[in-house]
């Protein structure tokens, strides 16, 4: 198996043969490991486009401004708002698919705008294990993704990103709030609101890796496995309970598994 210090210098290779991009960048573990190594390589050359929704929480944008603007590198802020995409608010299996659509186009006019080759996006080696229909959405708009093509997995992206003291590196997973719902039940901003507070009750209380599913009158929450014993404690649950009922919520549920990834893809029959 090629080893990370390999992998490095064929991402870099592969940044420099682009010449010029723009980065699909939220802010996460990827796209931020993505966007160092590139403004490392390409300087100038490289710009970072962030799309600002309801279904992309406050705190995230937030966090990807100040990692742009710390390094130096053009931040370009634009508008994509999946509920106004027809289709995308039925919330089909394919949801994904819309969502990359609309993103990946918005992102291919800045990067014209600007005189940019290319747009890159941060999908990893890992995605492949997945179901994502976005990834159909980057193929037929010749988005390309250097950290798959160079193997790396997420361990690896973690791994290079702590030893570059690039400080998303232990930063937990995250997903637009659209996949809180299940596939065929309506997304709405109100839902999307309900889902970001919630989920920020439980950050603020000190949760690392968090998701509220919406089950209509239900909150699953998930939260990572090694943290599912803090809900061992009788005035946290009651807390969160009362909390959560506040926001619209009638009942509100552990799942006992805890967060896994894709975990509204599991009943899924592809």
């Amino acid at each position: 198996m090629m080893n990370l210090q390999k992998k490095y210098e064929n991402l870099k290779a592969l940044l420099l043969q682009l010449k010029s991009a723009a980065i699909a960048f939220s802010g996460g573990v990827d796209s931020t490991f993505l966007l160092k190594v590139a403004h490392d390589v390409l300087g100038d050359n490289v710009i970072a486009v962030t799309a600002r929704s309801s279904t992309y929480p406050e705190r995230e944008f937030h966090g990807a401004k100040a990692y742009a603007e710390g390094i130096g590198v053009k931040h370009v802020i634009i508008i994509s708002e999946e509920l106004e995409i027809e289709g995308f608010s039925q919330n089909p299996v394919n949801r994904c698919y819309y969502c990359k659509r609309e993103l990946f186009s918005k992102i291919r006019d800045v990067a014209d705008q600007h005189g940019l080759k290319h747009v890159l996006d941060g999908s990893n080696f890992d995605d492949l294990g997945d179901y994502r229909p976005g990834m159909e959405a980057a193929k037929e708009l010749h988005v390309i993704s250097p950290l798959k093509e160079a193997g790396f997995t997420k361990n690896d992206i973690r791994a290079l990103s702590k030893q570059m003291n690039i400080p998303t590196w232990n930063k937990p997973s995250f997903a637009c709030l659209s996949s809180r719902f299940p596939y065929g039940h309506e997304i709405t901003e109100e839902k999307l609101k309900m889902v970001e507070a919630a989920e920020q009750i439980l950050l603020d209380m000190g949760f690392r890796q968090v998701r509220v599913r919406h089950h209509g009158e239900i909150a699953r929450i998930e939260v990572g496995p090694e943290e599912r014993e803090k809900f061992f404690d009788l005035p946290l649950m009651d807390f969160v309970g009362q909390s959560f009922k506040k926001l619209g919520f009638a009942y509100v549920t552990l799942d006992l598994a805890g967060y896994r990834t894709g975990s509204m893809n599991e009943g899924l029959s592809l």
